[in-house]
């Protein structure tokens, strides 16, 4: 059974270093799954674009001097400030995104850890002390490392993931002592507001987070503007290397799409095989840039694998968010499940079969399996970004690993074998950011290093990686002759 809906629309002002501001141009968010109006919030204008890039920029004096302990602290502070309003951010993320409610949850665990790692690489993030007499000349010379903060962070979170996207930005960001401006997805953007008021509320120095729904054309001086000295982004491709492009001498991070392949060996556990896929395929409508899309099965064991694939995708429920037992949810928009809707007429008139699924209903499209696809097919070739899967046959595990390697795009893919050897090829040979073996590719930790290569990306994001990121090397020489 379902909760309860809000029954009474309220208006959000967006959050300039530490006040809260409005304007006089508004946004209607709806719901994805019934169109229901459920807030309206503040667009942010060019002026208050300029106002959060200055106080960032000011706040950086205060925040690059912050103690270890007390980014920590705060860090640890902001973890635990969560508990409270667990529910109510995720039933947020339930009604503006369409996740479906158990995610949600799972989404709101995920940014407490989020914040309690970032604290503890905070107080380990370290350096190292370098011989440096290498040569004669250089007798006497020792050297130092240190990691500083780069400066003030542009940062643009997804609507998938709104409140653990954004947090993979901001808190790292604020570990290592960067002031953040971010930009969340317009579809979602009261998640990262209620974020800005639990980060306030913590204590941390005003100015070092401002969260600014805007339209695309007013933050692209996030992207320009040399006061900021990083530009963290999750999202489309095309979007994402137009903005590396037009981002100037500043470091970038870009967290992409895929196509996310699963290859299933002649000796991979099929029990332990179909419902993490079936999961990693439909849950959340597929919306995740790791989502399961492409499938490659060992002919050995293709028409069990598929049997049972069926069975289980016949069990998969789908509507309304709120049901805790439903798996998929609405897609974000409408317009997104007619193109996935799209997509799968393509297909079909190119030869392909809809053994489960395929039949769109407003914008919720069911868990949609498809053989016979051919390979530059969109559902095969393009991201999906839909509760969608296409499965195919491989007679040779290499013939597999270049399959899954004739694609764009390179964020991490799935194995289940249990023979080492191909896991070792697996790791060696898949052009992807992770390889994940006996499980799915959808599959992730928070801490883990995490980015792709090709078109999924630039750098890696998980706690550690992006606090690497946002620092920079500084090195110190001593001349100290014995």
């Amino acid at each position: 059974m379902g909760l309860r809906y809000r029954a009474r629309m309220i208006h959000r002002p967006f959050f300039i270093a530490g006040s809260w501001r409005e304007s006089s141009e508004r946004m209607t968010i709806r719901s994805p799954y019934d169109d229901r109006e459920l807030c309206s919030v503040s667009l942010a204008q060019p002026q208050h674009v300029e106002e959060a890039i200055a106080a960032a920029a000011k706040a950086f004096a205060v925040t690059r001097k912050m103690p270890t302990w007390q980014r920590a602290e705060l860090c640890r502070k902001t973890a635990a400030s969560f508990g409270a309003r667990g529910e109510e951010l995720a039933l947020a993320m339930v009604d503006e995104g369409g996740k479906p409610i158990g995610d949600a949850r799972a989404e709101v665990d995920r940014a407490v850890h989020c914040f309690e790692v970032a604290a503890s690489e905070a107080e380990t993030q370290g350096g190292e002390v370098m011989p440096l007499d290498l040569r004669p000349s250089a007798a006497g010379r020792i050297g130092f490392t240190k990691r500083v903060p780069v400066g003030p962070v542009s940062a643009i979170s997804p609507f998938n993931f709104p409140l653990n996207l954004a947090v993979h930005k901001v808190a790292p960001a604020l570990a290592v002592g960067c002031p953040v401006v971010l930009k969340p997805a317009p579809q979602t953007p009261t998640v990262c507001l209620q974020l800005a008021e639990i980060i306030d509320a913590a204590g941390w120095p005003k100015g070092c987070l401002s969260v600014l729904p805007s339209l695309p054309q007013v933050a692209d001086q996030l992207v320009t503007d040399e006061r900021m000295k990083m530009l963290t982004f999750t999202g489309s491709p095309e979007v994402g290397w137009e903005l590396k492009r037009r981002s100037g001498k500043k470091k970038v991070v870009l967290e992409l799409g895929s196509n996310a392949a699963v290859i299933v060996d002649d000796g991979a556990d099929l029990s332990l095989a179909v419902p993490r896929i079936v999961y990693g395929a439909f849950s959340y409508a597929g919306q995740k840039c790791i989502s399961v899309q492409r499938i490659y099965v060992h002919d050995k064991v293709y028409d069990a694998f598929l049997s049972q694939l069926l069975a289980a995708t016949a069990k998969v429920k789908h509507g309304d968010p709120r049901d805790p037992e439903v798996l998929v949810g609405p897609m974000i928009n409408q317009a997104a499940a007619v193109r996935v809707e799209q997509w799968i007429d393509e297909a079909k008139a190119r030869g392909a079969r809809v053994l489960a699924g395929g039949a769109r209903h407003g914008s919720v499209m069911p868990a949609t399996v498809l053989v016979d696809v051919p390979p530059d097919a969109k559902l095969s070739c393009a991201e999906a970004f839909g509760p969608v899967v296409t499965v195919d046959r491989f007679r040779d595990f290499d013939e597999a690993l270049r399959r899954v390697n004739d694609s764009r795009f390179g964020l991490q893919a799935g194995v289940f074998t249990a023979d080492l050897n191909r896991t070792l090829r697996s790791w060696s040979e898949l052009e992807m950011g992770g390889v994940i073996i006996n499980d799915i590719p959808t599959w992730r930790i928070d801490p883990m290093p995490y980015g792709g290569v090709k078109d999924s990306g630039l750098g890696r994001e998980g706690l550690r990686s992006s606090m690497e990121e946002m620092t920079e090397l500084r090195l110190l020489v001593v001349n100290a002759p014995v």
